[in-house]
Order: C-alpha cells, then sequence, then structure tokens
C-alpha cells in the first residue's frame, strides 16, 4: 500500500476516533442551557453545550446583579439586584429582588430595604409564586447586651421573610423567621435567653460565638417541598442549619408549633460543632450555598454545599450528607455533636474560591460547579471527571444547569387534595402522582387516590405534560375516622370477587352490627355509587379497572378496600 493511502487510511482513522470518543464525552453531558450572571454586572446569560452564548438578558443600569439568578420553569428569571442607596453597606447587600421573563420584561420589582433591615445574597423561589429573602436587621449595642452579648456592639442577625407578590413593584410579608428569636446564652443570668449550658440547647444560637455586626452571614437559602422545611448556610459561623417552614409567623418566633413541635428553633445544624459547644471535628470551613438535592437526582434527600476550604486554604469542595431525619425532626443525641461525624461524599475542586461558589446536581449523576472568585464553571461526571467547562471573566455567584424542556414549559399547577370519602383522599387529574406521609415516601402509592390507614400528614407530587417540572401540593394533616384502631376496625367485612365480573359482593356482613353505607369511588375521587344496607353493587354500567369501595358505619367503622372490576 502506498505511503500517502496508508497516511490518509491513519489520520481519517485518527478523525473516526475523535469523533465517536468526542460525541461520547458530550453524550455524558447533562441539559441544554448553562445559566450564569456575573456578580455586579448588568446582564444573564445562557451557554449552549459549546459554551457558546445564546441567550442574553440584559438589565437596567441600576440593577446589577448582586448574587443569585435562577431559572423558573418557563423561562423567567428569579434574580437578587444590588440596589443603590441601602442603608445597610457590604457585600453584597442586596435590598432588591425582580422577577424577569424570557422576553426580558421585569414583571416583578420589590424592593426590600429600609434603615432597619435589607434583603442580601440569596433568595429562593416558592412553589407557590412567593420568594424567600435573606434578610439583615438591624440591633443596637443597647439590644445587643440585653440579650446577652458581652460586646456592646450593633449586630445584624439574620432573618428570613416569604414575600408574596401583589402587583408589579409590591408584595406583602406573609411568613417571617428571624434569629434574633432563637438565641442562647450562659454568662449573665439575669439577662435574656439565659441557660446555664450551651451545649444542652443546640436548637438555639449562641449569641457570644464569633460575634461581630455582621455576624451570620447567611448566604444559601433553599426550601424542601416535601418536608415545608428550609435549608440555609452561614458563613460567619461555617455551618449549614434546617428550620421549620410549616409555622405560622407566631410559631416561627416561639419554641413550638409547626411540623415538627419545635416551632422556629434549629431542627438540625451541621459543619461546626465548637458553635454549640459540642466536640467533633469541624467539616466546614467557610460555606456557602446550602441546599438539599431534589427528587430525580441520584442522592435525593442529602444535604450538599460549596465548602470553601474544605481540602485545603487554597482548594475548595462539594460536600454531601445524609441527614439522621425522623419525620419531620431529626434524630440528635443531647450533649453531642449532630451527625453524621463527616461528610457523606466529597467533591474535591477544580480550584479553590475564596468567597461564594456552588454546586448544582444532575439527573444523571453529574454536578455542575462554580468556581465563584475565579469564574470557572464546570461539569464532572459521578467519577469526577471533567466533561465540560467554560472560564468566565469576573465573578459568578452562581451558576445552573437546565433543559430546553423546563425552559419552555412552567410547572404544573400546585395540587389540592380532597377528602372523598372516608379515609380516602384524591389529587387532582394528572399524568403521574407519587404519595408521602410525614415527609415520607409512600412506596406504592402512585395512583390518583389513596386510601388511609394511618393519621398524618399526606401530601402529592404530580407530573403534567408538556411541564418536564415535579409539582406539589401542600400537606393534609388527616385524622383517621374509619380504621385508627382494632376498634374501629371492621374485621372480616371484603369485597369480592377481585377482579370483580358485573357484581361485587359485600362478605363478613356477620360482624357489622349497625346500618352502613357502601360507596364506590373511581381514581379521580368521584363518587361513582352510594348505598344504604347493601349486599351487592353492580357493575354492569362501569368501565373495567381499579376503583375504591368502602362501607362505613353509623359508629365510625369502615374498611376500605382496592377492586378490579373485569366485566
Amino acid at each position: 500500500m502506498p505511503y500517502q493511502m496508508k497516511k490518509f487510511l491513519r489520520l481519517s482513522l485518527l478523525i473516526v476516533m475523535a469523533f465517536v470518543l468526542n460525541n461520547a464525552v458530550n453524550a455524558q453531558q447533562w441539559g441544554d442551557y448553562t445559566l450564569y450572571a456575573l456578580k455586579d454586572q448588568y446582564s444573564a446569560n445562557l451557554l449552549d453545550t459549546n459554551g457558546n452564548i445564546v441567550k442574553t438578558w440584559t438589565f437596567a443600569s441600576n440593577a446589577k446583579t448582586g448574587y443569585s439568578t435562577y431559572m423558573l420553569p418557563g423561562g423567567t428569571l428569579l434574580r437578587s439586584v444590588a440596589r443603590t442607596g441601602n442603608s445597610f453597606q457590604g457585600g453584597p447587600i442586596c435590598g432588591e429582588v425582580q422577577k424577569v421573563d424570557w422576553n426580558g420584561n421585569v414583571v416583578w420589582d420589590y424592593v426590600y430595604s429600609t434603615a432597619n433591615y435589607c434583603s442580601h445574597h440569596d433568595v429562593c423561589a416558592m412553589p407557590n409564586g412567593n420568594v424567600l429573602l435573606i434578610a439583615y436587621e438591624r440591633k443596637t449595642a443597647a439590644e445587643a447586651s440585653a440579650a446577652g452579648c458581652t460586646q456592646s456592639i450593633e449586630i445584624w442577625p439574620d432573618k428570613i421573610v416569604e414575600i408574596q407578590p401583589t402587583g408589579a413593584t409590591t408584595g406583602t410579608v406573609v411568613w417571617e423567621w428571624r434569629a434574633w428569636d432563637h438565641l442562647v446564652q450562659n454568662v449573665a443570668p439575669t439577662k435574656l435567653n439565659y441557660y446555664p449550658s450551651i451545649v444542652d440547647h443546640p436548637e438555639l444560637l449562641n449569641i457570644n460565638y464569633n460575634t461581630q455586626k455582621d455576624w451570620m452571614h447567611m448566604n444559601g437559602i433553599d426550601y424542601n417541598p416535601i418536608l415545608d422545611q428550609i435549608s440555609f448556610s452561614s458563613r460567619g459561623l461555617s455551618e449549614w442549619f434546617v428550620i421549620d417552614h410549616s409555622t405560622t409567623t407566631a410559631e416561627a418566633a416561639s419554641h413550638s408549633g409547626g411540623n415538627s413541635g419545635k416551632g422556629g428553633d434549629f431542627l438540625f445544624r451541621w459543619g461546626h460543632p465548637v458553635n454549640y459547644n459540642a466536640t467533633g471535628a469541624s467539616i466546614l470551613n467557610i460555606t456557602h450555598d446550602a441546599h438539599w438535592i431534589p427528587e430525580g437526582v441520584p442522592n435525593a434527600g442529602r444535604l450538599v454545599g460549596f465548602n470553601n476550604r474544605g481540602v485545603s486554604n487554597n482548594q475548595s469542595s462539594i460536600d454531601q450528607i445524609d441527614v439522621p431525619r425522623l419525620g419531620y425532626n431529626y434524630s440528635h443525641t443531647p450533649g453531642s455533636a449532630y451527625l453524621p461525624a463527616t461528610y457523606t461524599s466529597r467533591l474535591a475542586c477544580n480550584g479553590y474560591s475564596s468567597n461564594m461558589g456552588n454546586s448544582y446536581q444532575l439527573p444523571n449523576g453529574n454536578q455542575l460547579v462554580c468556581i465563584a472568585t475565579s469564574g470557572l464553571i464546570y461539569e464532572v461526571d459521578p467519577a469526577g471527571t471533567t466533561i465540560w467547562s467554560k472560564q468566565l471573566t469576573g465573578q459568578c455567584a452562581q451558576s445552573f444547569r437546565y433543559d430546553t424542556c423546563y425552559a419552555n414549559n412552567p410547572a404544573p399547577s400546585i395540587p389540592i387534595i380532597s377528602s372523598v370519602g372516608a379515609n380516602v383522599l384524591t389529587a387532582p387529574a394528572a399524568d403521574s402522582y407519587q404519595w408521602y406521609l410525614n415527609g415520607d415516601m409512600l412506596t406504592g402509592e402512585t395512583n390518583q387516590t389513596i386510601s388511609c390507614n394511618q393519621s398524618g400528614i399526606y401530601l402529592v407530587r404530580i407530573t403534567q405534560a408538556p411541564s418536564c417540572s415535579f409539582s406539589y401540593s401542600t400537606g393534609f394533616n388527616f385524622t383517621l375516622t374509619g380504621i385508627s384502631s382494632n376498634d374501629n376496625l371492621i374485621k372480616g367485612v371484603s369485597f369480592f370477587p377481585n377482579p370483580a365480573t358485573y357484581v361485587i359482593k359485600v362478605g363478613g356482613l356477620e360482624k357489622v352490627n349497625d346500618n352502613y353505607t357502601v360507596n364506590l369511588f373511581n381514581l379521580e375521587g368521584r363518587l361513582l355509587f352510594s348505598a344504604v344496607n347493601i349486599q351487592e353493587i353492580p357493575t354492569i354500567n362501569l368501565s373495567n379497572g381499579c376503583y375504591l369501595i368502602s362501607l362505613i358505619t353509623d359508629a365510625g367503622q369502615a374498611v376500605n378496600q382496592r377492586i378490579i372490576i373485569a366485566n
């Protein structure tokens, strides 16, 4: 074979191999758009998978990016704005939040800034359209001293407010949590918040640990719709926290109430046990971006965050932990540090961010990482191999990855759970369903209707095409009325045959010593048949499929059963 031909074939083979390898790498990437907005700049950009800018939002000259920019389902941006003229000064003070649609129209522009409070850092979209803001509130030296602080200084403790948009530039605070309501000190018995032992009260914040004006410096906030809980990260304390959102504002200022029964006290905290005088390793060393890994993503339910000095003083990490959750609370041994003792998994970053930084966990197991101060965004596979990167000129506090379906379609409407019979709950029509009880997934409960066998808080997750987003109901606080105990359970009563052909018979009626009503529901929760003291239910006019049937006595005894009709 002539040399030129061999050279040509060898070159062709290399080209083919390069093409195959490149496509293999690209096939590992997830999503279509990478979103970023440089801090203190006036635009946000979407990159395609090749790193090219495919869309830009340009903002007004008085609306530079303060810290966060997120895309909501349907393509609207939610962003924190570094407003001019705030009474609070420091970084990154914001004071303003905006929603900007796909075409660049500002559809909501809300200022949360006065002489006494000011929003800063992160924001979080709520499923109901509301927005959570982190804010400083000003406390004088006299107020700090009265609260048991050993220093006579002005303090800016953090609070969280939930804003309901009410107009183009207006909003209402519908919920509020204040760190100031959950303090502890052990140095001044005659002052507020005194307890002799700090370690015995990890649910409270020691006002005399690392106290300074910008004390907590909260910087990341997230909402868990299944638990109705909020997580946040604190740079000043190098710690992650979880609080209850199911409370009223009054309960959030107290130590009782809500799904957890603990009001606004910390339900869980992690990363720096010395903050509450507990022994144990301090894993977090300056931290940002605490958030839950959402459903649909590997390791869903974990807490994860950016650990700025996680590996060393010049290498950051992304740390994940499995939390010791028990329903709406978290296990904890009194007098000790919250578990786990160390991170569950760690990704050593490709560099170091002295400030800011985030990660975003993707459905295929990859992670998107933003090394904020160097402006590097990159994607790694589960093995930690970098498969995509983009070097920016400037600082990006955060970056996120989305697909076109998410960008083009709003989330489904929030489903409303209804009670449709004895111990039967139903959700609106949707494409798929998943039910939960007290924050835990109910395996196999994937129908529109659920027959409840215990009291508790039920929640349903739905999907609805063409949207690619989950939508969660609010919790339905359900009290069992028919089968909450053996006394109320009608033993031996059943419906047969199953599958039923043309008729459903009621068996075990000799166990029933009262008048009773039989109800038949479809899986949408619609009542199809109801009769008193009958022994058979005709099904000749019903379509084949799965149904719910219940019998309930006048005394409140009941039995519920799923039944298949196969005429």
